[in-house]
């Protein structure tokens, strides 16, 4: 644990700790070029060279009978537990639906706000030493409330041409058909630009490696992202009454991600020196009160933020910028990674001063439908004549004029 001098220093530290390897840029450029040319052809291709798995293009679907075979793997206990996670996400993203708005005024205008899904959404889902099944469900859930008639997942298979069995589980349960054996930036360009064997999507979600990233980062626009994560964070807020096996607990939970960062931030002098010989990749910074201290978590703006302390609801009027925000001593990161109910899919590395956690508004697009009587075209007629000669575009005030004549 590494405590900075101040704010300036602590975040001097963050940002060196953001490693980021050479060319990857470029290395995803060129993965991007030969998908976009070769489809099919380049993501096998690109399968054997970084997986080392050797697939065919028929072979990059996932079967049917691969999925039902999955629930070999399943006790009755991880059924359970699954089911209760799926409900608790399902609820609060049904709950979360925007709802359709219509406005009309005096003279007959008519103002609608309607919310239409995106068709089709490719879910990313990382693999490794253990299965992410919450990704699953963290990406396909708000999709799914949202209305998307098609979903799909894509995810690494391993050395026996397998996606893991817990993923297409979960995935069945879901009832998600259609998925492909296929990770990295190839996978997010076969999305984004669509081989003969793979449709494209309208948008990708869902973590990965900075080769996933990257591939975002390049193709939006020409697909729609949900935002550019990094390694996953968590800044702690503490007070001098708080426990501090609590905190050593999430930090620890913190350093099972990947490169997982954490950062305390306290008015205790005390919890200072206790974690000052900790052993953990991360930061700690004493401010002089925990007021103070939430100006630092919004200069940080952090994925996840603990607020621990007796009366977490004051503070958390102050905080603007996080991703996610949990409250108390009894509300762990932990909950939020798995069954809470909103997504974990959410901002890192300083972004969440911009981007929002994953929501089924990510899924629609806002429709904005207007209808107008002659009464109401007239009385906008002159604020329309006056704006569109000063822009030198006249034809737009003579298409209402054309109206008005007749």
């Amino acid at each position: 644990m590494r405590v900075a001098r101040n704010v300036e220093n602590l975040e001097k530290l963050i940002l060196k700790n953001r490693v980021k390897k050479d060319n990857v840029s470029e290395r995803v450029g060129v993965i991007i070029d030969e998908v976009r040319r070769l489809g099919d052809e380049a993501v096998v291709k690109f399968t054997k060279k970084f997986d080392g798995v050797k697939l065919l293009p028929k072979e990059l679907k996932v079967s049917e009978t691969e999925i039902s075979a999955a629930f070999n793997v399943l006790n009755s206990e991880l059924i359970s537990a699954f089911r209760v996670a799926i409900d608790n996400v399902t609820k609060f993203y049904k709950w979360q639906m925007p709802k359709a708005q219509r406005f009309k005024e005096k003279n007959g205008k008519i103002i609608i706000n309607r919310y239409v899904p995106l068709d089709r959404v490719g879910v990313y889902v990382p693999a490794g030493t253990a299965p992410l099944v919450s990704s699953v469900y963290m990406g396909v859930i708000p999709a799914l409330a949202a209305g998307v008639k098609d979903i799909v997942l894509v995810s690494p298979p391993d050395k026996n041409k397998n996606v893991n069995p817990f993923v297409l589980a979960i995935a069945s349960l879901l009832k998600i058909k259609e998925i492909y054996k296929i990770g990295g930036a190839q996978a997010i360009a076969a999305l984004a630009c669509g081989t003969k064997t793979i449709k494209k999507v309208d948008k990708i979600v869902g973590p990965g490696n900075e080769y996933v990233t990257e591939s975002k980062r390049q193709l939006f626009g020409e697909v729609d992202i949900d935002m550019l994560a990094g390694p996953s964070e968590v800044v702690i807020l503490a007070s001098k009454e708080t426990n501090i096996d609590y905190i050593c607990a999430d930090l620890e939970a913190q350093m099972e991600h990947h490169n997982g960062v954490g950062i305390v931030i306290t008015n205790s002098r005390k919890i200072i020196r206790e974690l000052r010989d900790k052993r953990f990749n991360g930061f700690a910074l004493r401010v002089k009160n925990l007021e103070e201290g939430c100006d630092v978590v919004n200069r940080i703006a952090p994925e996840h933020l603990e607020i621990l302390t007796k009366k977490p609801l004051p503070l958390l009027k102050k905080i603007t910028n996080a991703g996610a925000v949990f409250l108390g001593e009894y509300t762990p990161v932990g909950l939020g990674d798995y069954t809470a109910g909103p997504s974990h899919i959410l901002p890192t590395g300083g972004t969440s001063r911009f981007f929002s956690a994953l929501s089924t508004r990510e899924f629609m697009k806002e429709m904005h439908i207007m209808q107008y009587t002659k009464k109401a075209l007239q009385e906008e007629a002159p604020v329309v004549e006056a704006i569109s000669s000063l822009e030198g575009m006249v034809k737009h005030y003579q298409s209402i004029k054309k109206r008005l004549e007749t």
